[in-house]
């Protein structure tokens, strides 16, 4: 006679509840890696058109760069926010963005889509602008600080594979910026601009795994970009000076076709990296996120003719490798499990 276990039981399915959802956040953080390659490389064609395509003539130095970037960055999170706000309409979610705000998780949330908002993502184009695609795996950098500030912050623990995956993950983002792309002006200081995006979505990953923890990661999110956006375009640029080129810019079909399907990428993006945070925590979210270092070189050598370099082929290669070893156990593929 066979005795049913009611403790073993639960227990098993509390097993494959935890499988199916580490599953999820996995899959989630490598989706947002490959749509905000994609977001990058939209921004940059977009860039590629007029107006934003002389206004760098018309604009030089560095308050010129910061138009453009703020132009570029404030149009596509504005546009993210939109997109982002028909899907929370769709799924009947749009009611919990007002209760959201009114609650302690929500405006900690809004402390990090300011910092991972209207700093990082204009940092991160303005190093676009300077260094070009170079700067993309230099901002991959923020898993480093996203584990420092989350093991501080959210007193989670790094396992030793895991931390072992995200040092292999910004070996391969030194290896592809080890050489000095030829013509690229004032690269330096793109590469400085990348870095503190690095610093700046490292926070908004700690404030966004605090927040999504406790709300709705796909309501969160929609106020980030539309914040993100509000303060771009309504809040920094006037102040730089930079309304008449937002104009132009906004007449123009072509650079804002580009800028609406990279909005809809980097919704995309941040919807499925909040979720990742959410689920497998910041560290293991960061670090599967940061793929879009690999995705944005390709996209940009297979779209806008970015030169193909060794440092780059390999570099990307090595960050897939880090990225894979900090989402599974190798030795998991080896060891066959008992049914």
């Amino acid at each position: 006679m066979f005795v049913l276990n009611p403790i073993g039981g639960g227990i098993l399915k509390m097993t494959e509840t935890r499988k199916r959802f580490k599953k999820i956040g996995i899959t989630a953080g490598i989706i947002s890696g490959l749509m905000y390659g994609l977001y990058t490389t939209f921004v940059l064609i977009a860039g590629k058109y007029e107006p934003l395509k002389g206004a760098a003539d018309v604009l030089p130095g560095l308050s010129g760069a910061l138009i453009l970037a703020y132009v570029a960055s404030g149009l596509n999170d504005f546009f993210a926010g939109i997109w982002l706000t028909i899907y929370n309409i769709k799924t009947g979610r749009i009611k919990e963005l007002g209760r959201s705000l009114k609650l302690f998780p929500g405006k900690i949330s809004l402390v990090g889509s300011f910092v991972g908002g209207p700093i990082a993502s204009g940092a991160y184009l303005l190093g676009l602008s300077m260094a070009g695609a170079y700067a993309i795996p230099i901002s991959a950098m923020y898993i480093l600080f996203g584990a420092f500030f989350s093991r501080i912050i959210l007193k989670q623990k790094i396992i030793p594979r895991v931390g072992v995956g995200m040092m292999i993950c910004v070996v391969g983002a030194i290896v592809i910026n080890w050489v000095k792309p030829e013509g690229s002006t004032n690269f330096t200081l793109g590469i400085i601009f990348a870095f503190i995006a690095a610093v700046g979505w490292a926070l908004e990953g700690v404030f966004a795994a605090y927040g999504s923890a406790m709300l709705d990661s796909d309501v969160l999110i929609n106020i980030r970009q539309l914040l993100s956006g509000i303060v771009d375009l309504f809040v920094i640029l006037p102040i730089l000076g930079g309304m008449g080129l937002l104009g132009s810019t906004m007449l123009s079909v072509p650079p804002i076709g580009w800028l609406l399907l990279s909005g809809l990428c980097a919704a995309v993006s941040y919807l499925c990296w909040y979720k990742s945070n959410s689920t497998v925590g910041c560290a293991v979210g960061m670090s599967l996120n940061i793929t879009y270092a690999f995705w944005g070189v390709l996209f940009c050598i297979l779209f806008i003719d970015q030169p193909i370099t060794p440092t780059i082929v390999v570099g990307s290669i090595i960050i897939i490798l880090g990225a894979i070893l900090v989402s599974l156990n190798p030795m998991e593929l080896f060891t066959k499990k008992e049914d």
